[in-house]
């Protein structure tokens, strides 16, 4: 019989005085004995490593280094449509950093899959631990740990569904991809490019090729709030820093709309008509305000966990000044700005703007980067603008973004709706 993995188990452990939560997998039969013993020597690697995460002494040798000092694990935290994408590129373009997209989305898969007995079980706090797991191992380069959660699983280390590989250089060019180079590079935001051309993702040579990059930052929209990252921040193998993303809800609203039709269908009959549909899912943008709110509080307050880790940006005052606003990040977070990022500033912040049924406008980061900010107060209702503004009036306070009272107020862009904030 063949070792294979079927279902999510959870690992509950405590590393350092505070609980991690991790996802294995188990075997098909729980009592029948695995005949393929090369097979299961690395299933059991795979939990030996798991069960390293649990030691309190285990620290990984790449922190002794003199080079593992200075590293910096870079978080950008933010919300689904609110510019992260174009955002990560400031760090992507960067050739020092060793950038990833949305890994975590392959830990939410997997618990999204996990059979029924088991999804009844898992919460919130087990998704997020696991999130925190993957992130801990992937700072510290370490590709291993991702194995267990994509889908299909790895052979040999090599998989050809790591989610969004193309929105990552370090995961597209040598020596991860021998056939990459700056010529492919400079046609993103092609997805389709990577996979074709470098085909199946060696994990081993991704681990390598990390540990070979002065700086790790991973992208991220799937953590909720902030605080649930005290964990991470106070981790003495890590030096955290955390770049929070925030745009106006009714931005996120609009952006929304357009990228996730199926999911945002009766707002875009709204949209159309004018009418509220009474099937309208208000939750939608309810708790996205308080995930903001919430995280931006506890950002402000400056915990001492938090401080000195944390940067408040506004995507609106990165899109309208984007060469002063990376310069501020970058010395916030005490890194050489490569003059390759401010080059790409340059050629990817004055484009046009792509019809939005174009299915790479979903990810595009070609646009002319002032229009794009203002562009939600020319496309959205305004009811569905004062029904935002209702439900999110605190959040929108909160961050200096100010309310429109009429139609011709909400149109008229040459007006901005932006409080200065620093």
């Amino acid at each position: 019989m063949e070792c294979s993995w079927k279902t999510l188990l959870l690992l509950v452990c405590t590393s350092l005085g505070v609980q991690y939560t991790a996802i294995r997998s188990l075997h098909d039969s729980f009592s029948g004995p695995c005949q393929d013993s090369a097979h299961c020597q690395g299933r059991q690697g795979k939990e030996q490593r798991l069960k390293s995460l649990c030691n309190d002494i285990h620290v990984p040798a790449e922190t002794s280094s003199s080079t593992a000092t200075a590293r910096k694990h870079i978080l950008l935290f933010a919300q689904t449509r609110s510019g992260s994408s174009f955002t990560g590129q400031l760090f992507n373009q960067n050739p020092g950093i060793f950038y990833v997209f949305e890994p975590l989305y392959h830990v939410q898969q997997a618990f999204t899959n996990s059979s029924s007995r088991l999804q009844r079980a898992l919460d919130g706090r087990a998704l997020l631990g696991a999130y925190r797991d993957l992130l801990l191992n992937l700072y510290n380069c370490d590709f291993s740990f991702l194995e267990s959660y994509i889908r299909p699983e790895p052979q040999d280390h090599m998989t050809g569904t790591f989610f969004r590989r193309s929105s990552s250089h370090a995961l597209c060019t040598p020596p991860v991809c021998l056939e990459g180079g700056e010529e492919i590079l400079a046609g993103q935001p092609d997805e389709s490019w990577c996979p074709k051309k470098c085909q199946a993702l060696n994990l081993t040579l991704a681990s390598q090729a990390c540990q070979a990059r002065s700086h790790v930052v991973i992208k991220t929209v799937r953590i909720p709030e902030v605080g649930d990252l005290r964990t991470l921040s106070e981790d003495p193998r890590l030096d955290l820093r955390i770049v929070h993303l925030v745009r106006d809800p009714r931005a996120i609203l609009a952006s929304r709309m357009t990228a996730f039709v199926g999911k945002f269908r009766a707002w875009k009959i709204w949209n159309a008509t004018g009418r509220q549909p009474r099937y309208v899912d208000l939750t939608q943008i309810i708790s996205t305000c308080r995930d903001i709110e919430y995280s931006v509080e506890t950002g402000l307050q400056n915990p001492t966990w938090l401080r000195g880790r944390y940067l408040l940006v506004r995507y609106e005052d990165l899109a309208l000044n984007p060469e002063e606003k990376v310069k501020e990040i970058y010395r916030f977070l005490g890194l050489d700005l490569h003059q390759k990022v401010l080059t790409w500033i340059a050629h990817n912040t004055n484009g046009t703007v792509p019809s939005s049924s174009d299915w790479n406008f979903k990810y595009s980061t070609t646009r002319d980067s002032k229009a794009t900010a203002q562009s939600w107060r020319v496309h959205l209702n305004f009811d569905i603008v004062k029904t935002v503004q209702s439900l999110c009036n605190r959040t929108l306070a909160l961050l200096g973004y100010k309310l429109v009272q009429s139609v011709d107020e909400l149109r008229n862009i040459t007006k901005t709706l932006m409080e200065p904030r620093t």
